[in-house]
């Protein structure tokens, strides 16, 4: 089954810094099956994101490549995902990373 990822920056990314290697087990992420997320991926459009690198700020996940989400549009995402049981691990994922001030980085398909 086709699935994302998503794992908490312990570093925040600079100005000029791309993410364009598939790196999940260096930010430890969770996998969540796409079929779930298509539930809310709509919805998600809705925070500001970027995609690859700060210096190119999108809407949503970037659905086949890399978001990096920011700290700010963590507690909208939290209260799009809560309605969703399947979703339980992600939203406590992303509650702790919004706690910490830290950004989210998501491996899409």
């Amino acid at each position: 089954m086709a699935s994302h990822e998503f794992g908490i920056m312990q570093e925040a990314p600079v100005l000029g810094q791309r993410f364009d290697e598939y790196e999940p087990d260096k930010y430890h992420c969770i996998k969540v099956d796409d079929d779930v997320l298509e539930l809310v991926a709509e919805q998600l459009c809705a925070a500001d994101c970027y995609w690859h690198a700060l210096d190119v700020p999108g809407k949503g996940l970037a659905y086949c490549g890399i978001t990096l989400i920011p700290p700010a549009s963590l507690p909208l995402m939290c209260d799009i995902i809560a309605a969703v049981p399947e979703l339980a691990d992600l939203h406590r994922m992303l509650i702790q990373a919004w706690k910490e001030d830290k950004y989210v980085i998501h491996y899409g398909l």
